[in-house]
C-alpha cells in the first residue's frame, strides 16, 4: 500500500507543479482555454492574482516533494497528512466556487492518498 501512497503523493505533486505553471507563466495564453465561462478580458486583470495562487500551488508541491526526502516514519506520515489535508480542502473549496473539474483533478486523489495513510 506504500507504493499507493507514494505514487498518489508524487502524481499530487507533478499536478501542483503544472498549476504552479499554469497559474504563474500561462494564465493569459492557457487560462481562457481552460476556463472557457470566464470574460476573456478577466486574465490580463487577474494576471497578479493569479500568479499569487501559483506560487502557493508551488508551496504544497514542495511539501509534497519534501516527503520523499525525510526518513524518519513519523515525521514523513504527518507532513504527508499536512499537505494532503491542505490540498484537499483547498479542492473542496476550489471545486465549490471555481470549477467543478477541481474536485476529481485534486480533491479526489488527495482523498484517496490520505485515507490510505491513516488506515495503513
Amino acid at each position: 500500500m506504500d507504493w499507493i501512497i507514494q505514487t498518489l503523493i508524487g502524481l499530487l505533486a507533478l499536478i501542483h507543479l503544472y498549476i504552479l505553471w499554469f497559474e504563474m507563466f500561462a494564465w493569459e495564453s492557457r487560462g481562457p482555454k481552460v476556463f472557457r465561462d470566464f470574460p476573456k478580458d478577466l486574465f490580463p486583470k487577474t494576471k497578479a492574482m493569479a500568479a499569487n495562487q501559483g506560487l502557493y500551488n508551488g508551496f504544497l508541491a514542495a511539501g509534497l516533494i519534501w516527503t520523499f526526502f525525510i526518513t524518519n516514519l513519523e515525521w514523513k506520515t504527518n507532513v504527508s497528512i499536512f499537505f494532503l489535508a491542505c490540498i484537499f480542502v483547498a479542492g473542496v473549496y476550489g471545486a465549490a466556487t471555481a470549477d467543478k473539474k477541481i474536485l476529481f483533478v485534486q480533491t479526489v486523489p488527495a482523498g484517496i492518498a490520505l485515507l490510505l495513510l491513516l488506515i495503513a
